[in-house]
């Protein structure tokens, strides 16, 4: 429990394929927050959900992305909300080679994975419930989701944040994910990354610098200075990072080459 009524799922050893979720209690029941990957991973969190003693009546997805979509099944009697671009994703069948080739250690889990369809849009600010708010954002994708709960003073930041955890960026734009960092502090003084130990306004800046130096470093990954991310997990994903900032720049708007690598496709 982060405060009361507000509860984090949070990895013990953060990275690739090992998100965070949480969920938090409101006057008719639980609105949870991301529904993590694979089944031993939304399993457990969703056993912690009903401990509550409440029904999980809300999902709120703030990316499609398979590591806060994938566990969508354990919460079938649940209401889904997300963007119009998490919608379409769900839509489609997940890419089961793709995940395997790119998180081998969970290959066997995502076989017959499926999820859930988003069943209610959200395209502007709004107050899901009298705790929730709902803040549409770009950025780690062109369409994601914050989860703010005001009173607690705790914002859900799914995909928009990795701490500790070098981000994933094959498919947003750097540049703009960094300016929309700024929003975060402003939001709540705890935020729960999609990756990594909560943290604060120090943690968001020191991402918002690592984007930046994806941005500077011209296409070349040995360009990214020393900085607090010389600590970080899953340092290879700069290659991609770096690739899709240069792409942009070049006003290419399409899946690095890296990345395609990545998921077994090129």
């Amino acid at each position: 429990m982060i405060e009361p009524g507000v509860y984090a799922s949070v990895h013990p050893d953060p990275g690739m394929g090992r998100p965070n979720a949480g969920c938090v209690v409101d006057e008719d029941g639980v609105t949870v927050v991301d529904a993590l990957m694979v089944p031993s991973q939304a399993g457990p969190f969703g056993d912690e959900v009903d401990a509550l003693g409440l029904p999980a009546r809300r999902v709120v997805l703030t990316s499609g992305h398979i590591e806060f979509a994938g566990g969508t099944s354990r919460f079938r009697l649940a209401a889904f909300y997300g963007t119009r671009l998490t919608s379409a994703h769900l839509d489609e069948p997940p890419n089961i080679p793709a995940y395997q080739h790119f998180m081998p250690d969970f290959a066997a889990e995502f076989v017959g994975l499926e999820t859930r369809p988003i069943t209610h849009l959200v395209d502007e600010p709004v107050m899901l419930t009298p705790a929730v708010e709902l803040v549409p954002v770009a950025g780690y994708t062109p369409q994601n989701l914050l989860v703010a709960v005001p009173a607690a003073g705790v914002v859900f930041a799914g995909g928009m944040c990795s701490f500790g955890v070098t981000p994933l960026c094959f498919q947003g734009d750097p540049t703009v994910w960094a300016d929309t960092l700024e929003v975060l502090p402003e939001l709540a003084p705890t935020i729960v990354p999609g990756h990594g130990p909560p943290g604060g306004e120090a943690e968001v800046r020191a991402l918002q610098g690592y984007l930046r130096a994806c941005v500077d470093a011209g296409g070349d990954p040995d360009r990214i200075p020393d900085g607090p991310w010389d600590t970080w997990r899953e340092r290879h994903l700069d290659a991609i990072n770096v690739e899709r900032a240069a792409m942009l720049r070049r006003g290419e708007d399409g899946i690095p080459p890296t990345m395609l690598r990545a998921i077994g496709l090129a």
